[in-house]
């Protein structure tokens, strides 16, 4: 095959969700880049791109994919193939060391985390497609490696920080180790693989570990099944010199509620519409990875309605708004929003309507439903054994073979139980609970005993 051919052959049939599974080389875990900077987003896409490239085959210089393929196994949502050129940049643009000894030998290699990028769009309704291709330096190593960690996309696809990324991976990596001790390295070595950043030359490790670890600690013992991670730290007299983590493998899950799964894709429209606001690429992803997603929605309407206001001054930085009014809670649940005379050029202040009253409903519905699956889960736990068995029996007949397939299997391992089943199995338990739908009487009134009809 002559070099820049797109591979003949065509892709193996995708299989089911739970088993897109990447074999990761243990040197491309954590990765410490000596230039550039990777994303929770770009992590996404190159676990996507290995996973394909290790189906094709490591024969294959050239790697071949629909556009549309790649987008839902790497889990975020946008047609904005803009903002997924400029993660592929920052891959192609970050270097990486590679280093191995053995026999005698000792190897330094130096390279670019991905090779030519290309996207082709073959006119209306024909795919858009997308070829790549790895330095060859380093290809074989990661196509067909010989050491290297099952990370599974599903788990991976759902954390919202690129720390937590990189910690998943290392604990699905020392999980099997005799010790489940990872790697133990100094201080600034970690900052720059838990942050991705190349520029880091200092670190104070007070900051380090409340911004940066201890999220991403929660965040995999709140999201990771298998395993949650404990923080070592290795003292020099009073000085935290070096850090590493143990693997706890989880034994028993706890009960509790997990986020709805639709809301692990990575939304890239949204970080597009923040970007649009003024704010810097990397600071819209760090702000859509550690803030709640609805949050971030609310505010950006309440931004977006006070530019179009035609009866306030123009707002100088609507950046700089935007991160005051999140930080305030602007889009909270109260009937008016209060602009306060402190807020930078925003004149005087005034009241500004906090969303339409379809908006408003359709809040209202969503705390409704919330509330009937609180409590469909008070009632459950409630229940004697012997009803608890016949509604979970048919919590599986009617609706297991419709949900999710990772969903369904922590469903079949833990019942309700599961950290990700539970809340489809409350929600499930609340629609035949009360199966009758809400009028807007009905709604309105139960907005009025929560304090929350006007906003």
């Amino acid at each position: 095959m002559e070099d820049g051919e797109v591979p003949r052959q065509p892709p193996k049939p995708s299989p089911a969700p739970d088993e897109q599974s990447v074999a990761k080389a243990n040197e491309a875990i954590a990765i410490r880049p000596k230039r550039g900077r990777l994303t929770l987003l770009s992590r996404r896409i190159y676990n996507a791109l290995l996973y394909h490239s290790q189906r094709q085959g490591v024969d294959e210089p050239v790697y071949k994919l629909a556009l549309s393929e790649l987008i839902g196994d790497a889990r975020f949502n946008s047609n904005n193939t803009e903002l997924l050129k400029s993660h592929l940049r920052d891959m192609q643009a970050t270097t990486i060391e590679w280093s191995t000894s053995g026999a005698g030998l000792k190897r330094w290699v130096s390279s670019q985390l991905l090779g030519t990028v290309t996207i082709e769009e073959q006119g209306r309704g024909r795919p858009c497609t997308i070829t790549w291709r790895y330095p060859e330096e380093i290809r074989e190593r990661l196509v067909k490696p010989h050491q290297y960690t099952r990370v599974l996309l599903e788990i991976s696809g759902q954390m919202r920080s690129y720390p937590a990324a990189v910690l998943y991976e290392i604990g699905a990596r020392y999980l099997s180790s005799p010790s489940r001790l990872s790697m133990r390295e100094d201080v600034l070595w970690w900052a720059a693989v838990l942050t991705g950043r190349s520029d880091i030359t200092e670190v104070d490790y007070r900051f380090l570990k409340r911004d940066v670890i201890s999220k991403a600690l929660a965040e995999i013992d709140a999201l990771c099944e298998d395993f949650s991670l404990e923080l070592i730290e290795h003292k020099r007299g009073r000085r935290i010199e070096e850090i590493q983590f143990r693997v706890l493998p989880k034994l028993q899950q706890r009960l509790g509620a997990a986020d709805d799964p639709s809301r692990n894709v990575f939304d890239l429209e949204l970080v597009g519409k923040l970007i649009a606001l003024g704010l810097k690429q990397d600071e819209a992803q760090d702000l859509y990875a550690t803030t709640d997603e609805g949050q971030l929605r609310g505010t950006l309407e309440h931004v977006e309605q006070r530019l179009r206001s035609q009866s306030l001054p123009t707002l100088k930085s609507p950046a700089a708004y935007f991160k005051d009014a999140l930080k305030k809670g602007y889009a909270g649940v109260k009937g008016t929003i209060e602009i306060p005379e402190t807020a930078p050029a925003l004149g005087h202040a005034r009241p500004v309507t906090a969303s339409s009253g379809a908006d408003r409903m359709h809040r209202i519905r969503e705390l409704w439903d919330n509330d009937r699956m609180q409590k469909a889960k008070s009632l459950y736990q409630e229940m004697p054994e012997a009803m608890q068995a016949e509604m979970r029996s048919r919590f599986e007949a009617d609706r297991l073979g419709q949900i999710a397939a990772p969903i369904a299997r922590a469903w079949r391992r833990d019942g309700p139980a599961s950290r990700i089943a539970a809340t489809t199995f409350h929600r499930w338990l609340a629609q035949v609970t009360w199966p009758e739908e809400p009028s807007d009487r009905v709604l309105l009134d139960f907005a009025l005993a929560q304090g929350v009809a006007g906003m």
